[in-house]
């Protein structure tokens, strides 16, 4: 990516099933979209100004069923969010300037829906289970994310899925020590000890770092211009800054949660750091064109075995669960 992020674009098009829709790159949009390795559905807010009265009736009409926004700079343009429209609404800022705002999850409809009631004989792998997870989930267009290498060994006894196939993903993730998403309509586990593979980008003042990372009670939170190449599970490598610490409260009923926190925000010795959070803002006629994320260091975990207390891994860092 180059260095100089200069020039902003973006594509903003709502479609129906078919894929016939709308673009509206050409207007002021507003946007910002949510994304973590959470269960919960990705969602973004889009806000569209200015339409005509019959292209806002159009839009709130029903017709339109899915959101695909990529957004960016020339040169490192990509996709941020794609998911299922969920509510529509117009409204007015003043006399002079109306607008339609869409909200949109991905996922959701798999997230909510998607049941599951089968049984698996003894001996079948973690891969079994998952590829049964992930075929309840295609039936609502959900495809096959990323996947770590799982164990080989089989399960002792047969297995029984059933009910919610979010619940049994839940259940199947604590097992194999994972996290679990969907991630632009892609079923994802991610290892608690590990990241995504790939080329991990370099975060520094020279490639669009605004300001100085801070270190907060649930990791690392810092602020850079709007990259589309930062995604939830990926690594990022922190150069040549510092990271402002965090301020620990002094009385003693908070020093079991002083140390989890330590452990929580630790500055990784490597600079490398895995994304659990990711939010991308812009306004197409503002100030705002920026990527805010949470990261934690990827060189150890701590495991949270009660509300009371934790072990924590031989480097530091942590990834937590529940």
């Amino acid at each position: 990516m180059s260095t100089v992020q200069y020039l902003r674009k973006i594509s903003a098009v709502i479609a129906d099933a078919s894929g016939n829709g709308l673009e509206f790159s050409d207007f002021r949009c507003s946007f910002h979209v949510l994304r973590g390795d959470i269960q919960t559905p990705n969602s973004v807010d889009l806000r569209i100004y200015n339409l005509s009265d019959n292209t806002a009736n159009q839009v709130c009409s029903g017709e339109f069923s899915q959101v695909v926004l990529k957004a960016g700079y020339e040169g490192n343009f990509g996709q941020i969010f794609a998911g299922n429209i969920k509510q529509q609404r117009k409204g007015r800022i003043d006399q002079k300037d109306s607008y339609v705002e869409i909200t949109a999850a991905d996922g959701d409809k798999a997230y909510n829906f998607s049941f599951i009631n089968t049984s698996l004989p003894a001996g079948t792998p973690p891969t079994g289970v998952q590829q049964a997870l992930l075929n309840r989930f295609k039936e609502y267009g959900i495809t096959e994310g990323y996947t770590p290498a799982f164990s080989s060994s089989g399960c002792i006894r047969g297995k029984v899925l059933y009910g919610a196939t979010k619940d049994e993903a839940r259940e199947f993730a604590k097992t194999t020590d994972c996290a679990w998403s969907l991630q632009d309509g892609a079923l994802t586990f991610i290892p608690l000890t590990s990241y995504i593979p790939g080329e991990v980008l370099v975060v520094s003042p020279t490639t669009g770092l605004i300001g100085t990372p801070v270190q907060t009670a649930n990791g690392i939170d810092m602020r850079m211009l709007l990259n589309p190449s930062v995604k939830i599970g990926t690594a990022i490598k922190l150069e040549n800054t510092i990271i402002n610490q965090y301020r620990f409260p002094l009385d003693n009923s908070q020093q079991a949660a002083n140390q989890l926190t330590r452990a929580v925000n630790q500055a990784s010795s490597a600079g490398i750091y895995y994304v659990m959070k990711a939010e991308h803002s812009g306004d197409t006629r503002g100030e705002d064109w920026y990527t805010d994320i949470s990261c934690l260091s990827v060189d150890a975990t701590v495991r949270v075995e009660t509300t009371a207390g934790f072990t924590a891994g031989p480097g530091g860092g942590i990834r937590i669960f529940n």
